[in-house]
């Protein structure tokens, strides 16, 4: 695993308590126990976010993440860290979980599983930028373990992905963003990028308005096992992939940043990404499947919600002027694009 290498305001009050998971029995009253893979992955998800944060703290220039670390009562807990108010990004949150118990009844029925213990853990980030030019971002990588009745895994898997939802379209944007994920996964397989590609221009979608993207995309992948025909990786190039994938994030992401971060923009600007804005949290808080197991397995609401953008804008059916900016943007989520 890489070297943590944390400077003092990326510390927590109490940073022994999101491991600590990781040396005892799940629960008194089982012989569950979490593997070595998950107590690895619990470890490894704290550096990338010491490393994102520091990123992106770099990149601002002013602001600064602020950590809070949290205990879910039914077992485990989290690290939250938030920026607000700074110069480039206006709001962002890069948080680590890692949370185990009993599954809800409502859940074991939703994932078809006889098995009521689990275990998961990830990191989950998403940053709104202050400048309507500069896209928000999101971005997870997280890993899932069940276990029958006499405490042994019985089912894991990973998930994960990154897309850009930006307000005014720029075609190198999306071709940089796009081709740096793309030839991140090449080397576990040339049809990866394409399969998970889909995969997110499916999800990412609000069917309550006729389909439209929430942005343009990117890569999405869930439930994907050892062995798995779609990728056909073993658990640990599965954790390499996972790797791959967060390594090629920032490398995505900042260039555009740089690119867009000092364009001049005025109320107009600001309305349309309100608007767009509305649109994330529609997404987020109906069809999200994360924020819904947070909420489902008593995950801590503060956390959860923090993807929610600081400002947002509903209109009563609001259309942009035909061939604006705006217009072409909408065109774009309303009709995926191949970008690579």
């Amino acid at each position: 695993m890489p070297a943590e290498g944390r400077s003092d305001k990326h510390q927590t009050k109490k940073p022994a308590k999101f491991l600590e998971i990781c040396n005892v029995d799940m629960l008194t009253d089982t012989h569950v126990s979490l593997s070595l893979e998950a107590q690895q992955w619990a470890s490894t998800i704290r550096h990338w976010q010491n490393e994102i944060c520091q990123a992106l703290e770099a990149e601002d220039g002013q602001a600064a993440f602020r950590s809070d670390t949290w205990e879910r009562p039914a077992g485990g807990g989290g690290i939250t860290r938030i920026m607000e108010n700074g110069k480039v990004f206006e709001k962002g949150g890069v948080n680590t979980s890692a949370v185990y118990g009993e599954l809800p009844e409502s859940l074991r029925q939703l994932m078809q599983t006889p098995h009521r213990y689990f275990f998961a853990a990830g990191l989950s980030l998403v940053i709104h930028p202050l400048n309507p030019y500069v896209p928000t971002v999101h971005a997870n990588w997280r890993y899932f373990e069940l276990y029958d009745a006499d405490g042994n895994v019985a089912d894991r898997w990973i998930g994960g992905g990154s897309d850009l939802t930006p307000y005014y379209l720029f075609e190198e944007d999306a071709r940089h963003f796009h081709l740096t994920l793309k030839q991140a996964m090449d080397p576990f397989g040339k049809g990866l990028y394409p399969m998970f590609k889909r995969e997110c221009d499916t999800y990412f979608r609000n069917a309550h308005r006729d389909g439209e993207a929430r942005g343009i995309g990117g890569v999405f992948y869930d439930y994907i096992r050892p062995a798995d025909t779609r990728a056909n990786l073993s658990l640990e190039q599965l954790f390499a992939f996972q790797q791959a994938g967060k390594d090629a994030f920032l490398a995505a992401y900042l260039p555009i940043v740089q690119r867009r971060k000092h364009m001049p923009y005025g109320e107009k600007e600001q309305y349309w990404q309100e608007i767009r804005r509305g649109r994330y949290v529609e997404f987020n808080l109906i069809h999200d499947r994360g924020t819904l197991f947070g909420l489902k397995t008593g995950g801590r609401t503060e956390s959860i919600l923090m993807s929610l953008p600081p400002r947002a804008r509903w209109v009563y059916q609001y259309q942009p002027e035909p061939g604006s900016p705006e217009a072409v943007l909408l065109e774009v989520c309303r009709h995926p694009r191949q970008w690579v």
